[in-house]
């Protein structure tokens, strides 16, 4: 793979970012409508601007990105082409770097996902009915080691 970059999403990026944010819930969430994504699209774009989100480059396109609001990590996503490569890995461990603590949901049909967070440190705290999709989700922690 080639080297990757990870830096601090700026305006210019917002288009790529989304691309990655579609493309990832379709693929992973097969479970939902694809209505529902496409629905939320503006709202996320929206929010995605206005949070802390870093990109993952790799030969000049962006191939992932995990957006943070005060240690709740709103979304993690990688190509499906880069996938197991560690771009993930990465990307979470700048979130880990900034934050002591992080909180996240994922749901609880999206089993890769759910392994990955469990080999990142995470751990299941909660687990409850998304209301707006009907699906069941978790929410997980994982806390710094003192």
């Amino acid at each position: 793979m080639e080297k990757i970059e990870i830096r601090r999403a700026v305006e210019r990026d917002l288009d790529a970012v989304m691309r990655l944010w579609l493309a990832g819930n379709l693929q992973a969430h097969s479970f939902v409508p694809e209505a529902y994504w496409q629905g939320h699209f503006e709202e996320v774009r929206k929010a995605v601007s206005q949070s802390r989100v870093y990109v993952a480059y790799a030969g000049g396109a962006a191939i992932g990105f995990i957006g943070l609001v005060d240690g709740y990590v709103a979304g993690l996503f990688v190509d499906e082409h880069s996938r197991g490569s560690g771009v993930g890995r990465r990307l979470l461990a700048r979130a880990k770097a900034e934050n002591s603590a992080l909180t996240l949901q994922v749901y609880r049909q999206n089993a890769g996902a759910v392994r990955f967070y469990r080999r990142e440190g995470f751990v299941v705290a909660s687990e409850q009915c998304d209301e707006q999709t009907g699906q069941r989700e978790y929410t997980m922690r994982w806390q710094r080691e003192k």
